[in-house]
């Protein structure tokens, strides 16, 4: 990983009030990256950097130096989120990513999956906002029907590395397919999709760009599919397999179960840095010997 390009897009911040001494940008980037692989809360982030000689060496910390606490950790998350930041350093581990040839382009899998709140969910009666959480809003599996009240995580994932091409984040109940178009690249030879993609609008970009169409269909109502398009849909679900491995690392290895912090910003910020954190843990795993 050639780090200056990311410390050159993280050089206006500082990690500390005006007037303290302020840790380098490079390295909190680096600690919100630690925080996302481990999923850790900014006091335990503290406690771990304190305490772990790995933590230290990751992010450039010598025994003798101070570490930083969890408010300046936290105030160095709100400015990358303030300044809109994650985008172009996502935009630039792609560029490297892709430089190195570990982005294969034989197809996109898209998809979304809802992160519950950090909020507790709403009871009836209390309609169906949060307080607490007031960007959370209530939405659906479209394979199971169950309602969860929180945010959605929609991504594009290079079919053939399982590298996180794109990716964006909205209330629970945002349909999947609004989102569609911003996930497919352009530059891939098919895209993949599940049912809740199956809109003749999107149809009809596959025409237009050249591009696979590897979306599943969906019963009608009153219309059964052909045995055909049943056959396809099951051929089509064992190539996503992919994507549903992403986010089951998401959840279970990072702590994203549940999203860490309240409003959308915040949260939307804290699932770029897992999916910027995921993709240097598998280019890792793509150039192990």
């Amino acid at each position: 990983m050639d780090w200056a390009p990311l410390a050159s897009v993280l050089s206006e911040i500082h990690g500390s009030r005006r007037g303290e001494a302020s840790y380098p940008p490079l390295m909190m980037f680096k600690v919100l990256l630690l925080q996302r692989w481990y999923g850790l809360s900014d006091p335990a982030m503290e406690e771990a950097l304190y305490d772990r000689l790995s933590f230290r060496r990751f992010v450039g910390l010598a025994l003798e130096d101070d570490t930083p606490d969890h408010s300046t950790i936290f105030r160095f998350r709100e400015q990358v989120a303030r300044r809109g930041l994650m985008e172009p350093l996502l935009a630039e581990l792609m560029r490297q990513l892709d430089g190195r040839g570990l982005i294969v382009k034989q197809g996109t899998l898209i998809d979304a999956t809802i992160v519950r709140s950090a909020a507790r969910r709403p009871r009836m009666d209390e309609g169906r906002t949060s307080a607490a959480d007031p960007d959370a809003r209530f939405g659906t599996n479209n394979e199971r029907r169950r309602y969860e009240f929180g945010y959605k995580l929609h991504v594009g994932v290079d079919a053939g590395s399982g590298l996180v091409r794109a990716l964006a984040t909205t209330p629970a109940n945002v349909q999947e397919v609004t989102l569609a178009d911003t996930l497919v690249q352009g530059d891939e030879t098919a895209v993949y999709a599940d049912r809740a993609y199956d809109a003749a609008w999107f149809h009809r970009h596959f025409g237009e760009r050249g591009i696979a169409n590897g979306v599943m269909r969906r019963a009608r109502s009153g219309h059964r599919l052909s045995a055909a398009d049943v056959a396809r849909n099951h051929a089509l679900s064992l190539r996503r397999r992919t994507v549903e491995k992403l986010f089951g690392t998401l959840k279970r290895s990072c702590g994203l179960g549940r999203v860490p912090y309240f409003t959308l910003a915040r949260n939307a910020t804290a699932l770029a840095l897992a999916c910027f954190a995921f993709n240097l843990r598998r280019w890792h795993a793509i150039q192990a010997p």
